[in-house]
């Protein structure tokens, strides 16, 4: 036809070519939606969302790790280290990581020194966790050989461990800390916080097999725990531990406790227990042995007692020194008990019933104070409350208010019955009376000075100080504790214990004493209890204590004789040689027992 094209293109020819142009607009389209989606991605989770990204990346590799610090050394009076820290290293495991090789349990197990069955089932229980202990403190070359096996998951941590370098003498004064280096007993839990110090922190880098590989940033600076100085001199420390168990088992004794007090300052130098402990590995002890007793338990004072009653008779005037008491025919009624002397000793003076220990001379005594001044006169000396020296658990004591009394209470108080005392108490008491009667509380901190209180006239104590002399010269109840060149003023003690409501026929024997005398500088009390070997009586059980304990300790602080005379004597009477005229203090010897008097008398207490 005309007009129509000859050769017009084939129609499906033309459906394909528009075809194809049409999917090819379609891809490139596509794809540039996806560069421009992907791009917009890109930018979102680069600049407006990085911070969630980037926490959760972190989260993956960075980690926060602390910074182990050591705890503050120990030292006694002197500088001497008693208490120090040792780096060590601990091992631990991520769970989830190393139940993906079971296959390597075996070799971790035997690394470790424990049976497979066990530590596979450690490991089970705690499959879900990310740290776990698998070992402990141990030394560090120990610790790199366990990890030299490479096992997937195992890693160390650098910890420190106490070591007490004196070990059993001074564990009860010390304590121990626990495996997460805090304070559990005595000194360091006492000042636990003050020795502790504060751990550091810093973000780190591990890689897939939890290693460090990069240390980002210090979060917080480690603060290493405070040193802390004791009033404990290590020497008389070991010298009161070294005697008193040499008396326990000469005595056959159960326990025993000492205190050495510092008379001006009241600082503890010496403070030991028996049965003790070795704090380096203190959860292999009893639990028991833990305990320090010369804080913590109660007995009855006894004998040493007396001089307290005697005290509060003179400062409220109804005794004077000279006063004389009848204790024919050596007891008294005590309502329907009696009170008893080991001898008959007709009429004394005040000084006598100290010196002979009467307990009728005690008893007359207190029969002429009102309950209120001998109640209100022994409170004021310590007893029935707390030192405060800050000792954990230190006991108060029991002394019961007068309304609380029977008819026979204050009778038998008068001679240490009725009323319950710790050692520190005691040798406090003493201390006062040896203080001029300035009360200081105890401190077991160097340099820490106490406000000292007047709680008694200077002369009054003075004047029973002299009658407390006369324990430990010839006639005096306990010869064994004088020192040769020093003045020694003490009184001894021995007390039945109490048992279901009555008293058995076990005992504690007590000697408290102060020396010098004209000068005052130690006071200690010595208590050892249920001695079964012969003797009970303190006069022979705990003076000899006290008596080797102060002569070495007045060496050791270089404390000059106050009893010149009395030294030359003996020395001329033991090598017959004229004595040089002046005693330089290095030249009082040690062992003098020969040359003390001997004589003694019938009533021991």
């Amino acid at each position: 036809m005309k007009g129509r094209d000859k050769n017009p293109a084939p129609r499906g020819r033309n459906r394909a070519r528009f075809n194809l142009r049409g999917r090819v607009l379609l891809v490139v389209s596509a794809l540039g939606l996806c560069s421009v989606s992907l791009i917009g991605r890109a930018a979102y989770v680069q600049l407006v969302n990085r911070d969630f990204y980037q926490r959760e990346g972190n989260e993956r590799f960075v980690r926060d790790i602390e910074i182990p610090t050591s705890r503050g050394m120990i030292t006694d009076r002197n500088g001497e280290p008693v208490a120090v820290s040792s780096p060590v290293e601990s091992i631990w495991c991520d769970p989830k990581e190393l139940l993906k090789a079971p296959d390597r349990l075996p070799e971790l197990a035997k690394a470790l020194g424990e049976p497979l069955d066990t530590l596979t089932s450690r490991i089970s229980q705690r499959a879900e966790k990310e740290f776990y202990y698998l070992k402990r403190r141990i030394n560090p070359d120990e610790a790199k050989k366990i990890l030299a096996h490479g096992v997937p998951g195992v890693y160390s941590k650098r910890e420190f461990r106490r070591f007490y370098p004196q070990g059993e003498a001074m564990a009860h004064v010390l304590g121990f800390t626990n495996i997460d280096d805090r304070g559990q007993e005595g000194v360091e839990l006492a000042f636990d916080e003050w020795l502790r110090g504060s751990p550091g922190a810093k973000k780190v880098i591990r890689d897939n097999r939890g290693r460090i590989v990069e240390n980002v940033d210090l979060v917080k600076q480690a603060q290493p725990g405070k040193d802390l100085t004791l009033s404990i001199d290590r020497r008389i420390q070991f010298l009161a531990y070294r005697e008193l168990r040499n008396a326990l088992i000469s005595n056959g004794a159960s326990s025993g406790s000492a205190v050495v007090l510092d008379v001006a300052t009241g600082e503890v130098l010496a403070m030991v227990n028996l049965p003790t402990f070795n704090p380096n590995a203190a959860s292999l002890g009893k639990p028991d042995a833990h305990r320090n007793r010369a804080v913590t338990d109660l007995f009855e004072p006894g004998s040493t007692a007396k001089p307290l009653t005697v005290a509060a008779g003179l400062e409220n005037g109804v005794i004077t020194p000279a006063t004389l008491f009848n204790t024919n025919p050596g007891w008294m009624p005590n309502g329907r008990y009696r009170t008893t002397d080991t001898h008959n000793y007709g009429v004394l003076d005040t000084t006598g019933v100290i010196r002979k220990s009467s307990n009728v001379g005690a008893a007359k005594i207190a029969s002429r104070l009102d309950n209120r001044q001998f109640y209100d006169f022994f409170r004021k000396m310590g007893y029935g409350q707390s030192t405060r020296s800050g000792f954990p658990g230190e006991a108060a004591g029991l002394f019961p208010a007068p309304s609380q009394w029977s008819g026979t209470s204050k009778q038998t108080m008068s001679y240490g019955y009725g009323l319950a005392v710790t050692p520190l108490q005691v040798a406090h008491a003493y201390a006062t009376l040896a203080n001029g009667g300035r009360a200081i509380q105890p401190t077991f901190v160097k340099g820490e000075r106490n406000e000292p209180k007047q709680v008694l006239d200077p002369a009054i104590a003075a004047e029973v100080m002299k009658m407390m002399q006369t324990v430990t010269e010839p006639g005096g109840t306990a010869t064994q504790a004088a020192i040769l060149g020093y003045h020694v003023a003490g009184k001894t003690g021995t007390s039945r214990k109490a048992s279901g409501g009555g008293y058995s026929r076990k005992y504690l024997s007590f000697f408290a004493g102060v020396v010098p005398v004209d000068n005052p500088r130690f006071a200690m009390a010595v208590v050892v209890n249920d001695p079964t070997n012969g003797s009970y009586y303190g006069g022979l059980v705990a003076g000899p204590v006290f008596h080797n304990v102060m002569e070495g300790a007045l060496r050791l602080m270089d404390v000059a004789p106050d009893d010149i005379e009395t030294w030359i004597a003996a020395q001329e009477k033991a090598d017959g040689k004229r004595a040089p005229a002046a005693l330089p203090v290095a030249a009082v010897p040690v062992d003098v027992h020969a040359a003390l008097p001997v004589s003694l008398p019938g009533d021991v207490q």
